[in-house]
């Protein structure tokens, strides 16, 4: 198992759109994908699951994967994560 840790750096946070975008991303590979904020992990998977995280810009995160593409998994997530999902601030 690997893991990261990352701030949330977009201005909206973790909203509809990112969501998506990590939960996407995440069903490309078959490694177990969490996301951890605090006390609160949920599979980056399920679109539902990734929205009850409520992360907003700030917040630190935690990104774990667990599998036979574990490392470009969390390449790709981090990746997602640092281009601010494409928005502009």
């Amino acid at each position: 198992m690997q893991t990261r840790n990352l701030t949330v750096i977009n201005k909206l946070g973790l909203h509809a759109r990112p969501g998506a975008l990590v939960t996407r991303t995440a069903n490309l590979f078959s490694s177990a994908i969490r996301l951890t904020k605090g006390d609160k992990s949920v599979d980056a998977k399920s679109i539902l699951a990734v929205m009850t995280l409520a992360a907003k810009c700030g917040d630190e995160i935690t990104i774990s994967a667990d599998g036979a593409d574990e490392a470009p998994a969390l390449e790709a997530l981090c990746a997602l994560f640092q281009s601010r999902f494409g928005e502009d601030a």
